[in-house]
């Protein structure tokens, strides 16, 4: 197989052993058409130089990539809605390898990367939508093509907005017919790849705990620390337990910054490296709403966008539960407890990052913060949630831009005038970003389910694909125009 030189093939997890995960094989599709190859994260790992019949004989096929031993189906557990369940596992999916990315993409991914490794993050492959396995429960391991496009495009916006995210590689379309009691049937099929730091979950570490195995909890805190939290001293529990504590309230709060609500904050969709990951039923706020909520079954608004932090909050308290089989349990309170100060700190930096400024400070920052959520507030649907950082990026710099632009009749009254002196405050970080093309113009690229509903409305009615590639086009300006 040609792949680049950069190519290193590390099939870290395999190691753990079979207490972990099932060797299996991949659904035998009757079709293999490919509809998305993200070449730049290929080209990360050395595998852009893949042509189209190796890209979907390794990603729809699932022939193992070289220095790879063949899919694993993981074991984990995890409490969905509060309620633990058992009987989990990855039940349409599987890591289909690991490998190392470039220490030169890694710089490029993350300006604010903690630079791990001389030899580059490890990351994996993970499918959706691959088959069944020991885990399925009776389902059909499969995909519906309209998921793996929303998780394409949930992925794609979610990096442009900075927020700790796996990345969609590969979308494949399979030819088969799929019935669903929630949405039309039948409906088409598709096998996604997912790139992602790590995929050991919350609940992997609660499976080993409820098995009451503290050997398998010790080999998974070490494996995970060295991989993941190299920084932490090996056998120092708690200290690794802090670095989740802290990646996992940086994820929360660049949430909450990017206006968007996952919909199911279970603890099998929690990792420890803090990366979000598995789009269900996302949403995007279309405007200040901290009750909305993503998903139609959350009846009692669990997981809505204000309670994400609560959230992931209390996943962690489960995991620090499993972790009590190998660590005092005061450590692991203190470190538990620094999740809110990070919270906080967390996300009055990612506001920063969306406005385009620079830290003036813990009270300063907070003021914006305060300002900003109160302006949001006030502008309700008529302001919405994301054109506000599109008409005010690099503060000051953006004044006559944003008063100019279609919303500047909204931009007065009390609380605009908050919010215009706490951001003045604030020198713009980079300002020559406004030249790019994407803050010439009026609107900000938005991800609201009425244009996610149209773009599958093409493919779904004439087979057309063009709006999807053209609004992933617009999200990667999007992206490229904040660096």
């Amino acid at each position: 197989m040609p792949v680049s030189p950069v190519y290193r093939p590390d099939p870290q997890f395999f190691a753990l052993g079979h207490e972990f995960g099932d060797a299996v094989q991949a659904a035998d599709f009757p079709q293999a058409i490919l509809r998305v190859r993200n070449d730049r994260a290929a080209a990360t790992m050395g595998l852009d130089s893949l042509t189209d019949a190796e890209w979907i004989a390794h990603f729809a096929r699932f022939d193992p990539l070289p220095g790879q031993p063949g899919p694993i189906a993981m074991r984990y557990h995890g409490h969905q809605f509060r309620h633990y369940n058992a009987d989990l596992g990855d039940g349409r999916g599987f890591l289909a390898g690991q490998l190392r990315e470039t220490v030169r993409a890694q710089a490029a991914s993350d300006r604010v990367a903690r630079v791990s490794a001389p030899q580059g993050r490890l990351l994996d492959l993970g499918t959706k939508g691959s088959g069944t396995t020991p885990w399925s429960r009776g389902g059909d391991g499969r995909l519906t093509l309209k998921g793996g496009v929303r998780e394409v495009l949930a992925a794609a916006m979610l990096e442009a907005q900075g927020v700790p995210t796996s990345r969609a590689l590969s979308l494949i379309e399979t030819g088969e017919a799929l019935q669903r009691g929630d949405e039309p049937s039948p409906t088409r099929s598709a096998v996604l790849v997912r790139l992602s730091h790590s995929h050991i979950r919350f609940g992997t570490f609660q499976r080993a705990a409820w098995l009451n195995r503290p050997d398998m909890v010790e080999a998974l805190v070490e494996h995970a620390r060295s991989l993941y939290h190299p920084g932490v001293a090996a056998g120092d529990t708690p200290a690794f337990y802090a670095a989740v504590v802290q990646t996992s309230a940086r994820l929360a709060a660049r949430w909450v910054a990017a206006g968007f609500v996952h919909g199911v904050l279970n603890t099998d969709n929690l990792n420890v490296t803090g990366e979000s990951f598995d789009y269900g039923p996302w949403r995007f706020l279309p405007s200040y709403q901290p009750e909305f909520t993503a998903a139609y079954f959350d009846q009692t608004g669990l997981y809505a966008f204000a309670r994400q932090p609560e959230a992931v909050f209390w996943a962690l308290t489960q995991l620090g539960g499993a972790l009590k089989l190998v660590a005092e349990a005061e450590p692991l309170t203190d470190a538990l407890n620094g999740f809110g100060p990070a919270y906080i700190r967390e996300l009055r930096a990612a506001f920063l990052a969306r406005l385009g400024v620079l830290s003036l400070g813990e009270a300063a920052d907070q003021r914006l913060l305060d300002a900003t959520l109160a302006l949001l507030k006030e502008g309700g649907k008529a302001l919405r949630w994301e054109p506000l950082f599109h008409d005010w990026f690099a503060g000051f710099a953006s004044s006559a831009r944003a008063l100019g632009g279609p919303r500047g009749k909204l931009y007065q009254g009390e609380a605009f005038d908050v919010f215009r002196f706490a951001l003045f405050e604030h020198t713009p970080d980079r300002p020559e970003r406004l030249e790019q093309p994407v803050f010439a113009r009026p609107e900000p690229e938005e991800m609201l389910i009425e244009e996610v509903e149209a773009i599958w409305g093409d493919i779904a009615d004439r087979d057309d694909w063009s709006a999807l590639y053209a609004k992933l086009d617009r999200i990667e300006q999007a992206r490229q125009s904040r660096l």
